[in-house]
């Protein structure tokens, strides 16, 4: 005997539907809410994140190990990286002074 494909794809939107009917709207699970809730049931406040680091912050350490070290070899790492930083110039500036 052979399953035709009517009967077979409704089966399937059975088992779907079946599934999915203790999910409310939006498809969370009614217990997450009580998850993050206290004793008396207020939500809980989420725990904070802390804010994203300033990106320049983080050039500007790292120009400055590469002037603490003084070396050709960090420059020109740090001109790799950061090659369109205004801090680029002044890494090349002082390449070429280490290398006269």
């Amino acid at each position: 005997m052979r399953l035709r494909p009517l009967p077979a794809g409704l089966f399937g939107a059975l088992a779907v539907l079946a599934a999915s009917y203790h999910l409310p709207f939006g498809g969370l699970p009614a217990m997450a809410g009580k998850a993050n809730a206290d004793d008396s049931g207020r939500a809980l406040r989420a725990p904070s994140v802390p804010p994203a680091r300033d990106p320049s912050a983080a050039v500007a350490e790292e120009y400055e190990l590469a002037r603490s070290k003084g070396t050709a070899e960090a420059f020109e790492l740090f001109i790799a990286r950061h090659g369109d930083d205004p801090l680029a110039d002044k890494a090349r500036a002082e390449l070429k002074r280490l290398s006269r």
